[in-house]
């Protein structure tokens, strides 16, 4: 990830920025929508559709921290991709602090989409960045 600050027209960055974040996540149906990026964090909203998750991921140089915002899931972390010895139950309210390096997935374990933010320090996507899918996700890393 460039670390250098830009603007575009669906991320909100680097701009001073205020926003009911619980009514934005309510209304994100896209897979991840990047709503504001600066020179050191970023915030990215996920809508996971019933019996999917994130997929299993890690990111070597960023810290997360992922808050659900509606519904239930299962995450799963660990320093190996074959041995994600930490597990946990989540729910609306709860959140998730995945250090840099760490293997991790969420799980959407509920009866209704799983709606998240994610905060990542540094940025870890491109500001402005959509992904309507997973597949579309996917398909760009």
């Amino acid at each position: 990830m460039n670390n250098s600050c830009y603007r575009s027209k669906v991320d909100y960055g680097p701009e001073p920025y205020v926003a009911n974040i619980a009514e934005k996540a309510a209304r994100n149906s896209n897979f991840r929508t990047t709503i504001w990026t600066g020179c050191h964090l970023q915030m990215t909203l996920m809508c996971i559709p019933v019996c999917s998750d994130i997929g299993l991921e890690i990111h070597e140089d960023t810290d997360q921290m992922i808050r659900i915002e509606e519904g239930m899931a299962l995450v799963r972390m660990g320093r190996n991709r074959n041995c994600l010895d930490y597990q946990q139950n989540v729910r609306k309210g709860d959140v998730i602090f995945v250090p840099a390096g760490m293997w991790h997935n969420v799980m959407n374990t509920g009866q209704m989409p799983l709606k998240v933010l994610a905060v990542y320090a540094p940025p870890h996507h491109k500001a402005g960045t959509v992904h309507r899918t997973k597949a579309d996700a996917e398909m760009e890393y």
